[in-house]
């Protein structure tokens, strides 16, 4: 396979960035173009509810590269434009300032969007954290306020509530699950992180949702959920989800189903592949399609997309991985967890705050969870291999 001679990666993030880097790593030397919708250079996301929302970090910190390194990437950066259109067939893209870019090999890396309580407009002071801006805002409107709502009891929620917490203002931590990141992280760990949260002062409203804003002058004074209980907000957080951005991808050509899905290799079509939030790939190991929302799947598919426009020709089957990090606690997960897999502790004690689970299924280990345990965690993360990498083999008729 001839390397193509420009690659246009849309989505100027963690995944298209590494994406680049990668090309360049691997000896590609044709023409590179990275275009981006948010003005900003690229930058890292999970800082983003952690460091730079406490005020640890300066929004600048969050950067992914100095404008140096950027320059020796030798790369043309087409930022502030968003993609408005492909032709999957030409090879295409349309922006919204006008510009019609063609390449002979595409990447789609324009993640995920969050989801809104109603579209884009309501009451002063409800937020959602997705962008740098994001944060800039939240934080803004944080330093004014007593009183905080997070709605939502995923990764996202969870970490938005701790950091709020540890900045001294009033957190309520509202969501469905039975405890925080149950879906993440089963319901052994979660009831531990409920407990942590609850030491630290957060408020938790477990098996509830939203079921309407209250206002006040046009600003949100506080929250009605599904139970009928009120409570007091000067702030809400909505981190109620979010969905693939593949909107501009209407009538391209490329199927869309939970993202841009894609083969084994990552490729959507000829000479077009998708990496990072927005890719819905085959994952020979586990014999489905498969769609991860974490950096460091960003980074290691950016690696595989690389290689497989330069004709590598690998199928892309990780062992997934994400960490958070709340209050004085790191979770590292290997693998997917799940509600129902049996968990047995492996490692350490769950008393002690220190401790390595496992989650069994069927076909033998199915997950690895740590809890300031990172080096016993990594350890135990070989018992996983198997069940990620090698590929599912058929059933007998």
């Amino acid at each position: 396979m001839n390397a193509p001679g420009h690659v246009l990666v849309v989505g100027a993030s963690a995944a298209g960035l590494g994406t680049a880097e990668a090309l360049r790593r691997k000896g590609f030397t044709g023409r590179l173009t990275l275009a981006g919708a948010e003005p900003e250079p690229p930058y890292d996301r999970p800082p983003l509810s952690k460091r730079v929302l406490a005020g640890a970090w300066e929004p600048a910190r969050a950067h992914l590269r100095t404008p140096d390194v950027l320059d020796v990437l030798d790369a043309r950066f087409l930022l502030g434009d968003p993609a408005t259109a492909l032709d999957a067939e030409r090879r295409s893209v349309s922006t919204a300032s006008g510009r019609t870019l063609t390449a002979d090999a595409i990447v789609v890396a324009t993640g995920i969007r969050a989801r809104r309580l109603s579209g884009h407009g309501g009451p002063q002071g409800v937020h959602v954290l997705r962008t740098l801006a994001d944060a800039a805002a939240l934080r803004a409107d944080l330093l004014g306020a007593r009183r905080v709502v997070v709605v939502g009891d995923g990764v996202l929620g969870a970490e938005t509530a701790a950091t709020v917490r540890t900045m001294g203002l009033e957190v309520c931590l509202v969501g469905p699950q039975p405890a925080p990141m149950t879906g993440q992280l089963g319901p052994l760990v979660a009831r531990r992180l409920s407990a942590l949260h609850a030491g630290n002062g957060v408020v938790l409203r477990a098996g509830v949702l939203l079921d309407g804003l209250l206002t006040r002058d046009g600003r949100v004074s506080g929250v009605r959920l599904s139970d009928g209980e009120e409570l007091e907000a000067d702030v809400v957080v909505t981190a109620i989800g979010s969905s693939p951005a593949t909107d501009w991808l209407d009538g391209s050509g490329l199927r869309l189903d939970d993202g841009v899905v894609c083969d084994a290799y990552c490729r959507a079509a000829d000479g077009v592949w998708a990496v990072g939030d927005v890719a819905r790939w085959h994952h020979e190991g586990l014999g489905r399609l498969l769609r991860l929302e974490n950096r460091t799947n960003a980074s290691e598919q950016a690696l595989a997309v690389a290689g497989n426009i330069l004709g590598e020709n690998r199928p892309y089957s990780p062992v997934p991985y994400f960490w958070t990090d709340q209050f004085d606690v790191r979770i590292q997960v290997f693998g997917l967890p799940s509600a129902e897999a049996p968990a047995r502790v492996v490692e350490g004690d769950l008393a002690q705050g220190r401790f390595v689970v496992c989650q069994d299924g069927p076909r033998g280990p199915v997950s690895v969870l740590g809890w300031n345990m990172p080096r016993q965690t990594r350890s135990h993360r070989a018992s996983l291999v198997d069940h990620y990498t090698r590929p599912l083999e058929p059933t007998a008729p």
